[in-house]
């Protein structure tokens, strides 16, 4: 089924057994695909043919036989690392079940990106197209699952929305308490940006933040920060980045803003005033960038245990979270 209207366009299609959404901008030439049934992951972005997001699959049935980090991964029920298999939420520690076979214990046992990285659980809910653009809307009953709620025993439900219009990709988030305790937010994303008008050491880098955590050796903070190292404007030749930073400068609309750059082209990831913390990723040797939009710290959990964090966000009773950021690529 296709809807469309004017500039914008929004279909499903079928790709190697799967249902993909493809949002498509005629004028400039931008498609997003999003694949519900592998974490609703926005896996290809594409402007005149060059990719924004890195990818090093050929199509998606090579992702889902060896799957791996690619496009835009959903971090949830919490963004990054734990420092143990268990976690403190008001008073109450919580034991993670790795039997149940949903939690990554990632490097030196610390559960790494939450349940849903690559989940098949979420639903289609709608999508469509008009003269302001064009969406895909897909839901998550998280309360609905055991295997789910026996690792992060608060029901709620989770509902996003990708949205292109005017070249740029807004993702939008909300999530439901529908418990009668506040819950806590620990939500990340985790996108992989590539430049291809030039080479990795070539790429100049904009870091809006002020301060970044201390980590120790499994890459948790410690509770010591310092002040940013690194100059606002950043070239890449011979640096690795893998930083935790908050005390993001924002602009006048309120949006902070990182950026990378090669000779023409860039692509700007706009975060919105839910998310507080900026996890930048630049390894040695790859070709890729992330800069991941989180709502707290690595560890929020266990640190706002601690008493030395203060920054976890918490949904209220029936209450719902709402948190958007954007894409803006440039220069293709």
């Amino acid at each position: 089924m296709t809807c469309a209207a004017q500039r914008y366009e929004a279909r499903l299609e079928t790709a190697d057994g799967l249902t993909v959404a493809v949002l498509r901008d005629t004028v400039s030439d931008t498609v997003v695909r999003v694949a519900p049934e592998l974490g609703n992951n926005s896996y290809e972005m594409t402007v005149r043919g060059q990719p924004v997001f890195w990818s090093p699959y050929r199509s998606l049935a090579e992702l889902r036989a060896k799957p791996a980090h690619l496009g835009n991964p959903f971090l949830w029920p919490w963004a990054n690392r734990i420092d143990g298999m268990a976690y403190w939420v008001r008073g109450k520690k919580y034991l993670l079940n790795e039997e149940l076979g949903n939690v990554r214990p990632g490097p030196n046992r610390t559960p790494i990106h939450g349940l849903l990285v690559y989940s098949n659980l979420w639903r289609l809910a709608s999508h469509g197209a008009d003269a302001k653009g064009a969406f895909v809307t897909s839901r998550l009953e998280f309360w609905r699952r055991p295997e789910l709620m026996a690792q992060f025993p608060f029901a709620h439900a989770v509902e996003m929305t990708y949205r292109l219009a005017e070249g740029r990709l807004t993702v939008e988030t909300a999530v439901e308490n529908l418990s009668d305790e506040p819950m806590p937010v620990s939500l990340g994303f985790h996108p992989y940006f590539q430049i291809t008008d030039a080479l990795r050491d070539e790429w100049t880098v904009t870091l809006a933040a002020r301060r970044r955590h201390v980590l120790d050796g499994k890459l948790i903070p410690t509770g010591e920060t310092a002040p940013l190292p690194y100059p606002r404007t950043l070239s890449l030749k011979g640096v690795t980045l893998d930083d935790v930073m908050d005390e993001l400068e924002r602009d006048a609309d309120g949006r902070a803003r990182f950026r990378v750059e090669g000779r023409r082209q860039r692509i700007t990831v706009e975060y919105g005033e839910a998310y507080g913390v900026a996890v930048v990723y630049a390894p040695a040797g790859r070709g890729f960038i992330c800069f991941e939009p989180m709502t707290a710290i690595t560890n929020a959990f266990n640190a706002a245990h601690a008493g030395w964090y203060s920054g976890l966000p918490w949904i209220e009773p029936r209450g719902r979270w709402r948190g958007e950021f954007r894409i803006v690529p440039e220069g293709y």
